[in-house]
């Protein structure tokens, strides 16, 4: 039988040899082209999606999985006209395993290369690389080659497909997501309200708006225009900075790179500093006087140069708050920066629409004072301690490895402990009132600084804090980690009285040790002979992790499953843990360079060669797959997907566990 057929037919009888696993290929792609001028062409890539899969669009944050690319072999008889673009406009949804949005196509995706041709007739070759997931599941990178021939004797030409509207998903987690942004800025505008240069206008602004008080009906109108056009102001703001930012890349680039995330983060240290009382942060006066001379004119116009002028004159206390709204809602998308200007705009409009419309409430409001600064230092300590997630990304990002996990908390802690002292008093600056004695309301924020200070403490020594998991690094960059030490430490009795010995958890240093980290403070190998035959010498059953660097599954399994207290002391006693990255493009030298015996070629890097043993020897290639084996690397029970049911994985642990035992007659 010719070879090439005898290893097609074996690919396709894999599904078969196990009911319950199977090769992950959701994928189909068709490849042609359409002439779009003389001698100017475009080639077009279709993807087929399974319904419940997904690909990732191209653009896709560093530290996140791997994008769709394509890659064209050297051209021959043709040039490239700019980039590949995608056609269809990809769904953007928050992924909790990553941290941030990730845009990805489900069903159906288009990608469109132009180019010019030199010759009569030419052939248009390369690789499309791509990662496809599901909810359970996803796959290593895979690359499918691509061929198209022009030109003479070339197949029929496609005429241009009728375009499709590609509407956007019906997200519940996303709607949401965009409420709670919403109420976010809602507060944020509170709080601009209660800043020492903003509270004291509305005194002003309802003199302004007294005047001519006799009718009634024309108060309220120029009042309401006062209201609209401070809300219109922001959300022209908001929308200004959504057209600006719609290119492709421009959320991504924000949110990983580290010229804008040094910029940021110097502007929230500026701003904190600024806030503290070391100086002020002003418009131009020109922009001041020229809004407020329309405002002497009168008529309804003045109305909203008045909402112009009161936008103007608080920028020195909320432009810090305006600008950590913009930045957070930077998303690439058109809604979200718009969504958080008109949120604020809306809060900060509303008391001073307020005490316009109805000025004998204003007897009731509190006088200005100390406690305005106060309001401007909290938000100060805020920034500052909020600053640190720009620098973090840098960190994380760039693998610096220098603002750690406990290094990013001590400043945190050291930073609220300071607000909590602040708000009693202890510690003042120079604009601030002597304190006399502490009220209710601030003794109630001294209690909420202070609890939440003591909740940071434990990371410190390795508790996980999944509340700010977004906001903190990951616990792997710990240089001090509880969870670690304890791992490495074994009681030799369960007498109290005996001290603690020390006990190595592994045989021999792991290969790779320097390229990837176990989580959870856990020990084990990177390389699938190695740690068979350490639990062969432990006696020991095999726990393979077949996982991935970009794969969203293994990080959601690791922070909910493994973390539990009873899994991870499984994990630690009863296994000899072996990770293989199957999307490692890490290179292997030549002495260990494999030749697959399913598709017949040469596997160079980590990856290809962890993801061979996952198909040839567990008829699969899903990410995550969880498999007990013994030391032949035989598996002792059904391999395990994605379970993040606790109690149902810590079953699959016991019961491999047992038939290990049973096996080798322990």
């Amino acid at each position: 039988m010719n070879r090439k057929l005898f290893l097609m037919l074996i690919v396709l009888l894999l599904p078969t040899i196990n009911g319950k696993a199977q090769i992950y290929d959701p994928v189909s792609w068709d490849f042609r082209y359409e002439k779009t001028g003389d001698r100017t062409y475009e080639i077009v890539f279709t993807a087929t999606i399974d319904k419940g899969s997904h690909i990732y669009a191209m653009d896709v944050p560093e530290g996140g999985p791997i994008p769709t690319s394509f890659t064209f072999n050297t051209p021959s008889g043709y040039s490239l006209d700019g980039k590949t673009r995608e056609v269809m406009k990809p769904e953007e949804k928050m992924d909790e395993a990553f941290g941030f949005k990730i845009k990805s196509f489900s069903e159906k995706a288009e990608f469109r290369q132009k180019i010019t041709g030199e010759a009569s007739s030419f052939t248009v070759s390369g690789v499309v690389n791509f990662m496809s997931c599901n909810n359970t599941t996803c796959s290593p990178p895979k690359d499918v080659e691509f061929s198209v021939s022009i030109g003479e004797g070339s197949s029929k030409q496609i005429a241009p497909p009728v375009t499709e509207e590609v509407l956007p998903p019906d997200n519940g987690r996303q709607g949401k997501g965009m409420l709670r942004f919403f109420l976010l800025s809602l507060l944020a505008g509170f709080a601009g309200v209660l800043t020492p240069c903003v509270f004291p206008m509305i005194p002003m602004t309802v003199a302004f708006f007294s005047q001519g008080s006799e009718n009634r009906a024309l108060s309220v109108f120029k009042a309401s225009i006062f209201g609209i056009s401070i809300v219109f102001i922001y959300t022209l703001l908001g929308i200004i900075v959504s057209l600006s930012s719609a290119g492709a890349g421009f959320a991504n680039t924000l949110s990983t790179h580290w010229i804008p995330n040094l910029l940021f983060f110097s502007l929230f240290v500026l701003f904190a500093i600024s806030f503290f009382g070391a100086f002020e942060i002003v418009l131009p006066n020109r922009w001041v006087s020229g809004a407020d001379s329309r405002v002497d004119r009168g008529g309804l116009l003045a109305s909203f140069f008045m909402g112009l002028t009161t936008v103007i004159v608080s920028f020195s206390c909320t432009g810090p708050i305006v600008g950590a709204l913009l930045v957070e809602a930077a998303s690439g998308d058109f809604i979200r920066p718009t969504i958080g200007m008109l949120g604020f705009g809306l809060a900060f409009a509303l008391p001073f629409t307020v005490f316009a419309l109805f000025p004998s409430v204003m007897n009731r409001l509190p006088k200005s004072g100390g406690w305005l600064n106060s309001v401007k230092v909290v938000l100060g300590f805020i920034m500052l301690a909020f600053s640190l997630k720009f620098l973090s990304t840098i960190d994380s990002v760039y693998g610096l490895r220098i603002l750690t996990r406990d290094i990013y908390l001590a400043i945190w802690i050291v930073l609220f402990s300071l607000m909590g002292f602040y708000l009693l008093g202890r510690i003042k600056f120079r604009h601030d009132s002597d304190l006399p004695y502490v009220g209710t309301f601030r003794l109630f924020l001294v209690v909420a600084t202070f609890t939440f200070v003591v909740y940071l403490i434990p990371g410190l020594f390795g508790a996980p804090l999944k509340g700010l998991s977004a906001l903190l690094p990951s616990p792997e960059s710990s240089t001090f980690n509880l969870p670690k030490i304890i791992s490495a430490y074994m009681p030799s009795s369960s007498s109290l009285s005996q001290p603690t010995v020390f006990q190595s958890d592994l045989c021999s240093e792991p290969l790779y040790d320097d390229i990837f980290e176990m989580p959870l403070g856990l020990s084990g190998y990177y390389e699938y002979e190695q740690g068979l035959q350490c639990a062969e010498e432990k006696g020991k059953p095999v726990l393979l992790d077949f996982k991935g660097h970009a794969c969203a599954n293994c990080k959601l399994m690791e922070a909910k499953v493994w973390s539990d207290p009873e899994i991870l002391k499984r994990l630690r006693e009863n296994f000899v843990i072996v990770s293989l990255y199957a999307d490692d493009r890490t290179a292997l030298p030549e002495n260990k360079w494999i030749t697959s015996a399913v598709d017949g070629k040469v596997k160079k890097t980590i990856g290809k060669v962890n993801e061979d043993i996952e198909i040839s020897k567990y008829k699969t290639n899903a990410l995550p797959l969880y498999v007990i084996t013994d030391h032949q690397g035989k598996p002792l029970n059904n391999p395990s997907p994605t379970n993040l049911n606790i109690e149902e994985y810590k079953k699959w642990l016991d019961e491999g566990y047992s038939r290990f035992m049973e096996k080798s007659g322990k």
